[in-house]
């Protein structure tokens, strides 16, 4: 058994360390390689499909006034992963994946469906992103930053693990972004409160021309803001954060609004490491999307590209036909309701920096190569023990078009609990806008925001 692992683990250490196919700046959007830099082509034994431009436009039977309709409501399950076959597919699974099958053997299974690339964007944002291959470049001074890129991921054809960990952050999802959603934080029995907000989120960085947003915010990643909905005991609460991409001289601020003090407050201090807000310590701040903010904490490795069993075109879980207590199970999401596919994924490793503190010593990610989607999330604790591995269940909105995740799971694997954000299945459609008052995203408007 030993030796069998052994083995397993220098195949893998292979398959992730080669040196993945890398376009030259003139080949992005050719024939080899997309606009984003992903491999074209699919992969050898026909598991992995071309990507052929995504989907572009909705279904016939799509209702603007619902979430997205499925696509592929036909497509069958190819085959289940379970705790009972899992050697069987460890290779295309993280550490993290392994253990939550190893941790729930009766119940939690990976259902896989066939593999469809249907991430996809506007020409614009293409166009930008080869742009950016051509002129950005990293700022290595202070906390670290991006110079010379607009719009999208800036290193389409990446070199190292912190160019992977930008592409995530400015990967490109709107000009401005409001939604209404729900997250809940799952007790040990089973048991939850979901707490609904709304949210109002804008790129700066992601516009396309010059605008007041983007001259009161040139050097913004996202600003967002919130306002608690239920239940009836932290209603009325909000938040302001300000997330700038080089923090050298201007790091993120952050503010929040309290029903009982009647006024804004500012939070200097939250960020990385610390608890989310009503999560129950069950996610850090800086594991938002499963990942935001500044990379500077960690040292960051590129271990190359691997074949991973990802959550994708997630549209039965986003279904407005779906209740909480549809989704929410005793130690996971409904299973029946995920769908996994075969994608390869940048795999990308952080190892905590001397002198930085966090609750989390490594972090190793899977980040979509179609859209620079974190999907899967694995982190440990202090000792180096897996902690916690979370998943975000993807889905293209043709409407725009763009790649988003609509629900982000995170399993805590030592307190058997875990965390969900982003239940929207009965609250409206998401509402993607072209157009940002800079004055909404200022601590002043927040309480008029708020009310």
């Amino acid at each position: 058994m030993f030796l069998a692992l052994s083995m397993l683990w220098m195949l893998w250490a292979a398959i992730a360390s080669a040196e993945p196919p890398r376009a030259t700046p003139a080949e992005l959007g050719g024939p080899d390689f997309t606009f984003l830099g992903a491999e074209r082509g699919g992969n050898a034994d026909g598991t992995i499909p071309a990507w052929d431009g995504g989907i572009t436009s909705p279904p016939d039977d799509y209702d603007p006034l619902r979430h997205e309709t499925d696509p592929f409501p036909d497509d069958p399950v190819l085959y289940t992963v379970t705790a009972q076959n899992i050697d069987d597919y460890a290779t295309h699974l993280s550490d993290g994946q392994q253990a939550l099958l190893r941790k729930y053997p009766e119940s939690w299974r990976m259902n896989v469906y066939r593999s469809r690339r249907s991430a996809s964007y506007p020409d614009w944002v293409y166009e930008a992103v080869v742009e950016n291959a051509t002129q950005a470049e990293l700022k290595t001074e202070g906390a670290g930053g991006v110079r010379g890129a607009r719009v999208s991921s800036p290193f389409p054809i990446p070199r190292n693990g912190v160019e992977v960990v930008w592409n995530h952050d400015l990967r490109w999802r709107g000009l401005r972004l409001k939604r209404s959603t729900g997250k809940a934080a799952v007790t040990r029995k089973g048991r939850y409160t979901v707490v609904l907000s709304d949210l109002d989120i804008g790129f700066p960085y992601g516009v396309r021309e010059s605008t007041p947003f983007t001259r009161k915010y040139p050097n913004i990643m996202v600003v967002y803001r919130s306002r608690t909905i239920e239940p009836s005991f932290v209603a009325g609460d909000g938040g302001l954060i300000i997330e700038p991409i080089d923090q050298t001289n201007s790091p993120r601020k952050s503010w929040i609004y309290t029903r009982a003090l009647k006024r804004v407050v500012r939070t200097p201090t939250f960020g990385y490491g610390m608890p989310g807000n009503d999560t129950d310590g069950l996610r850090t701040v800086d594991e938002f999307e499963l990942y935001n903010g500044s990379p500077h904490m960690f040292e960051w490795t590129l271990l190359g590209k691997k074949e991973l069993l990802i959550p994708y075109n997630s549209y039965r879980i986003h279904s407005s036909d779906l209740g909480y207590d549809d989704i929410l199970q005793h130690h996971h999401v409904n299973p029946e309701l995920a769908r996994f596919e075969l994608h390869r994924v940048w795999v990308v490793e952080g190892r905590l920096k001397e002198g930085m503190r966090h609750v989390y010593s490594r972090r190793v990610f899977y980040v979509d190569e179609d859209s620079w989607q974190v999907s899967v999330s694995d982190s440990y604790d202090l000792q180096g023990g897996l902690w916690r591995t979370a998943m975000a269940f993807g889905l293209n909105y043709y409407t725009v078009p763009v790649h988003l995740s609509t629900l982000e799971v995170f399993q805590d694997l030592i307190q058997n609990r875990y965390y969900v954000d982003g239940l929207d299945n009965r609250r409206a459609p998401y509402e993607f806008l072209d157009k940002a008052d800079p004055r909404e995203f200022s601590p002043n408007a927040l309480p008029y925001y708020v009310k």
